[in-house]
């Protein structure tokens, strides 16, 4: 697959990665947890479950995506780490939402699967180098990333979720 040069890379990546702004991405990835949980820890599985609006996510949905979504992060940083320009696979997530029944997940288990998934990704995201940041692998819808991108990608998804959860939680309170 050839290069893209840097203009190519998708709005969704930019934007993504715009909202971590001037925040440090190990840091937005090691308070996410806590942060959810905050906000989610006490509320009983109904509010978990009630949707945002019509054909909209619950926080239960949302923590599910979380839970999946840190597997395949952690395998992409892993592979990354490993091997020179490392295939990346997308997915689509709308496909993972109906196929794992997310709107039926157990939402606290989908959390602490989450946390533990998340802490020992930290254990790795810690011990990079300025030289494996560079490390490309080629994502197979956006083409070569580095691993400072894919990190940048995750830490703003998190920031993309969080705001998710504030306006779920605004709209079932």
């Amino acid at each position: 697959m050839p290069d893209h040069p840097p203009s190519s890379t998708s709005a969704y990546v930019q934007e993504t990665i715009a909202l971590l702004g001037t925040q440090d991405p190990v840091a937005v990835l090691a308070e996410t947890p806590d942060w959810i949980l905050g906000r989610v820890g006490d509320l009983d599985d109904e509010l978990l479950r009630r949707p945002e609006g019509p054909e909209r996510w619950s926080l239960a949905q949302v923590l599910a995506h979380l839970a999946d979504t840190e597997i395949a992060f952690g395998w992409r940083m892993r592979i990354t780490l490993t091997q020179d320009r490392a295939p990346l696979h997308g997915f689509d997530e709308g496909a993972w939402v109906t196929r794992f029944a997310y709107a039926d997940a157990d939402a606290m288990d989908a959390f602490r699967t989450f946390a533990a998934l998340r802490h020992w990704n930290l254990r790795v995201w810690r011990s990079t180098t300025p030289d494996d940041i560079e490390r490309l692998a080629v994502h197979s819808e956006r083409g070569p990333e580095s691993l400072g991108t894919i990190r940048g990608m995750i830490a703003g998804h998190d920031l993309r979720h969080r705001r998710q959860i504030d306006r779920i939680l605004a709209s079932i309170a």
